[in-house]
């Protein structure tokens, strides 16, 4: 037995080293680490516990008899995050390039099958070139065995892809259908085609980086939720992230001791945000004076900037803030901005994670490129995720709330439980200028001073429409409140509405607007 038992421990060694130190050197000079030292980084030390360390594949032809190293580049397991369960797996770019194969892939199948069992996170390391080439369709087969598990999950457990090198292909797409996405600038890409076939096609020569970086996927696609500049940050924002995530759809989110008094007052917040609704202010700043100890994680931050997308905690809580974006676009709709909220706000309800809506908002974007872009069909998909989420839903109106884009951004009309409004709000169909122009169009043509009798008329309009009270008199905002007592106001709010149930007729699913 000692024998036996000494040759299993030699074994270990082998694996546990890697394939050969000139491999690991390779990967090292890239800027990038090992799997087993991202994993070693991603759970609490001496926790993880690897599943079918010792497989092999079984394919045959084009030399693959001859190389069958242990755990045929992926190494699968699970362990914890601050004391609770993630599974895990992480391509070793060192064994065939990370390149997925049958064993390569079943070994995946399995433990997103045990994720999904033990209702707990699933976090990928992505760094694999692909399909493994001399297996041929048995390798496709593979992701599609992972795509379909993507989809089981989605909504059940949390899935973070985080991208540490390339991923081209049809490999690509497992990502896209996790919710979050992690990459590392420089080090990680993302594309379908890469730069050789773009040029060979389209005669467009572009780099890896260019075409598909962290940079490029963060600002300009909306594939990148998150993106830094070397794997410790990335890895340790990946632990983070996951201590504001429940393990499951079956539980809440971690709350934590909250130092930060309930009933703190936010005098500051009537400085930062003007009266005047032309004048721009940073929503980043209002929100990090209402959240417990001014910390938020921002999701999508440089992606569709007129809109802010953050987890944070509230009286120890934990919520999902949406808040328009003053400083960028007037804090307008878009399409981006539409498509960057709804998918937030979907995940937030899935995982029974409150929201709270901050709105000052002008309207949508107007525009040729817009319209045609289809602004009506995008936004439709923030409007369905909000009538359709179920979870607790606070609206706060500090400023404009003006037309289509009031009713989007969880009026009480769709569903929202409380609407708050600050005594600045404006909530109307549209900005006084623009309505009095409508309305007296005819008078203000026929004045012997025009300019006079619109700004009389205005100053009307706004006196009987525009007022800050006028919507609440109507019962569409429940309370007009001090800037100062927001923070209080939402923690006592969102403590009242914890045991909200609520249930969705009878229905497969739901057909939303794409």
């Amino acid at each position: 037995m000692r024998s036996h038992v000494a040759e299993l421990a030699e074994i270990r060694r082998q694996v546990l080293a890697g394939p050969s130190e000139k491999a690991t050197r390779a990967q090292h000079a890239k800027g990038k680490l090992t799997a087993r030292e991202r994993i070693g980084l991603l759970l609490d030390e001496g926790s993880f516990r690897e599943v079918e360390q010792l497989r092999r594949h079984r394919a045959t032809g084009f030399g693959l008899e001859a190389r069958k190293p242990y755990t045929d580049g992926v190494i699968t397991g699970w362990g914890t995050v601050e004391g609770r369960t993630v599974f895990v797996y992480a391509h070793d770019f060192r064994i065939f390039g990370g390149a997925l194969g049958e064993a390569h892939a079943t070994k995946i199948h399995k433990i997103m099958d045990m994720a999904i069992a033990a209702g707990a996170p699933l976090v990928s390391l992505n760094d694999g070139a692909g399909a493994r080439i001399q297996e041929g369709v048995t390798a496709l087969a593979g992701y599609g065995g992972i795509f379909q598990r993507n989809t089981r999950a989605s909504g059940v457990i949390p899935q973070i892809s985080v991208m540490l090198g390339p991923c081209a292909g049809g490999a690509a797409y497992s990502p896209a259908l996790t919710d979050f996405v992690f990459m590392v600038r420089e080090t990680s890409q993302m594309f379908i085609t890469g730069p050789d076939v773009v040029k060979a096609v389209t005669g467009e020569e572009i780099t890896q980086n260019g075409l598909g970086g962290a940079d490029v996927h963060a600002e300009t696609s909306g594939v990148c939720h998150f993106a830094y500049d070397d794997e410790e940050s990335c890895i340790a924002e990946v632990r983070y992230l996951l201590s504001l995530l429940p393990q499951n759809n079956r539980e809440n989110p971690p709350a934590v001791p909250c130092d930060d008094p309930h009933d703190r007052r936010c005098d500051t917040l009537a400085d930062l945000v003007p009266a005047d609704g032309n004048r721009p202010y940073d929503m980043a700043e209002v929100i990090e004076e209402i959240v417990d100890d001014g910390e938020y994680l921002e999701v999508h931050e440089r992606w569709a900037r007129n809109i802010i997308c953050a987890l944070a905690r509230l009286g120890g809580q934990v919520v999902g803030v949406v808040a328009n974006q003053p400083r960028v676009l007037a804090g307008v709709l878009d399409i981006e901005a539409s498509e960057k909220a709804a998918r937030f706000v979907q995940m937030c309800d899935a995982f029974s994670i409150p929201i709270v809506t901050l709105l000052d908002v002008p309207g949508f974007l107007p525009g040729v490129d817009q319209e045609h872009g289809g602004i009506i069909r995008h936004g439709a998909k923030l409007l369905y995720a909000y009538c359709n989420a179920t979870v607790p839903r606070i609206s706060l109106i500090l400023r404009k709330a003006y037309g289509g884009a009031y009713i989007v951004m969880d009026s009480q009309s769709i569903g929202a439980d409380l609407t708050y409004a600050w005594p600045t709000n404006e909530i109307a169909v549209m900005g006084a200028e623009g309505a009095a122009n409508v309305i007296f169009r005819r008078r203000i043509a026929e004045a012997e001073d025009p300019a006079g009798m619109r700004a009389e008329l205005v100053k009307e309009y706004k006196a009987e429409l525009m007022h800050p009270y006028y919507a609440a008199e109507r019962g569409l905002v429940d309370d007009v409140i001090d800037p100062a007592d927001t923070r209080e106001i939402l923690i006592r709010s969102l403590a009242m509405l914890r045991t909200k149930h609520a249930d969705h007729p009878a229905r497969k699913h739901g057909n939303p607007p794409q």
